[in-house]
């Protein structure tokens, strides 16, 4: 097929496309626990089907041990070319208040050309890119394909991980495509090269025995909560720079948001500062970040006059590329308990971990990947940061170091991803598509 060919076939099936992105997005499939199971399996058995439509040969679930199942394909290679495989995930984040929502989230709903609804962008587009790209070929690929689709990446993708480490020669390939990440903005495009690790664990401080009445026993009885609110105060100075020893700031050598865009899009209130120094690509790309997700306290509505005996908060570290997930929970971890005050008990545990990745910007597959999408979106992409973490890529370079990782995809920085209101845009979705199915021909090109 020649370029011309292929991207009229993918516009000629973004229809069909949208209408199964609907499907997908209407099932609640959140892999949470607590979340019924029948829903994820049941987005498993459409992704399923959605690969088999799209003239994949061998299509099946395939157990993960401990998780909902994969959905696994391939199609062999023609002689002589190379194989790339195709990653998305079908399960999302829960809806949270549905109060919050404009319309229903999982009444996936089409408006001012976007689909709206949990999972639309999260990754259930990343499963359409790759369905709408590979019925371009009606089955006749230039490139051999593989095709893995996880069903717990929001909760527990690390069992991914091991299942990729166990099966090697399963999903090995000459490039991979990761399609859970996108541009900053519609119509930028854009390739994610590094990816910040992560680290997180839950701090519990306790002082007393039992809660205490406060007026009998407030002014002398610690407070476990005013324990841990002053640890938690000392992790950043006054500008939001963090203060553990051995967290340096650093640089991202390409360019970021501007402070007019990040603010719009991270909707920050006027008058209020951003926090930290340094560029903004080297705030959210190159640089620590620690953030408080969460605190185990009596609720305000709950509230009674008491000294509070023990209090709790999880504790997220994101961690630069070349930084170690491990050593830098070690340095928090150490800080909070030099900082603890008044002698209190500190416990800390429910550990997590992952890696980083940094890419090379090289390589056959990078620049067939430059042609496809400067043909799709009408100029070359550029490289960017990803603030947030996704640890199987770490665990792709470590298992196939001489594979390329390619990550980019349909979301941007205003599709609302894991919040209310996420939306897709059918226009960066279609030129996702077409970026792909152009990629797959170009690098079967440039290797033959």
């Amino acid at each position: 097929m020649t370029p011309d060919e292929i991207e009229n076939a993918v516009t000629a099936g973004m229809p069909r496309a949208i209408e199964d992105l609907k499907r997908l997005v209407a099932i609640p499939s959140v892999a949470f626990p607590g979340h019924p199971e029948e829903p994820v399996l049941a987005a498993a058995a459409l992704t399923e089907e959605l690969l088999r439509s799209a003239g994949l040969p061998h299509v099946r679930q395939i157990p993960v041990e401990g998780s909902f199942p994969a959905v696994y394909a391939e199609a062999p290679a023609p002689p002589g070319a190379p194989t790339v495989l195709l990653y998305a995930h079908y399960d999302v984040q829960p809806a949270g208040d549905p109060m919050l929502w404009r319309t229903p989230a999982f009444e996936p709903t089409e408006i001012d050309g976007a689909v709206y609804g949990r999972g639309a962008a999260d990754d259930k587009s990343g499963v359409i890119s790759h369905v709408a790209a590979l019925r371009a070929f009606q089955g006749r690929f230039p490139v051999g394909v593989k095709v893995i689709v996880e069903g717990q990446e929001e909760y527990a993708g690390e069992r991914l991980e091991a299942f990729v480490e166990r099966n090697p020669e399963l999903l090995r390939a000459d490039a991979i495509v990761v399609a859970d990440t996108g541009n900053p903005k519609v119509g930028d495009p854009s390739v994610t090269t590094s990816l910040r690790g992560m680290g997180a664990f839950t701090i519990e401080v306790r002082t007393l025995k039992e809660s205490l009445h406060s007026g009998s026993f407030g002014g002398a009885a610690p407070d476990a909560l005013a324990a841990l609110i002053r640890m938690l105060a000392a992790l950043h100075d006054d500008h939001g720079d963090i203060r553990v020893p051995g967290l340096p700031r650093g640089a991202f050598l390409g360019s970021g948001p501007s402070e007019e865009e990040f603010r719009a899009t991270a909707g920050v209130l006027d008058d209020v500062s951003l926090v930290g120094s340094g560029s903004l690509a080297d705030r959210l790309w190159a640089s620590y970040a620690i953030t408080v997700t969460g605190l185990d306290v009596p609720t305000v509505s709950g509230a009674i006059n008491a000294v509070q005996a023990v209090a709790r908060a999880r504790v997220t570290v994101r961690v630069p590329p070349a930084g170690d997930p491990k050593t830098t929970i070690e340095a928090v971890v150490d800080f909070l308990r030099q900082v603890a005050p008044w002698g209190v008990q500190v416990d800390v545990g429910d550990y997590t971990l992952g890696a980083g990745y940094l890419a090379d910007s090289g390589g056959a597959a990078r620049a067939a990947l430059n042609r496809a999408m400067e043909r799709a979106f009408g100029r070359p992409p550029r490289d960017v940061g990803a603030g947030g973490s996704i640890p199987l890529v770490s665990t792709f370079a470590r298992q196939f170091p001489a594979a390329a990782i390619l990550l980019f995809g349909a979301e941007d920085d205003d599709a609302s991803i894991h919040a209310p209101n996420e939306r897709v845009n059918i226009g960066e979705l279609h030129r996702t598509a077409v970026a792909e199915a152009l990629f797959l021909h170009e690098y079967a090109s440039a290797t033959a």
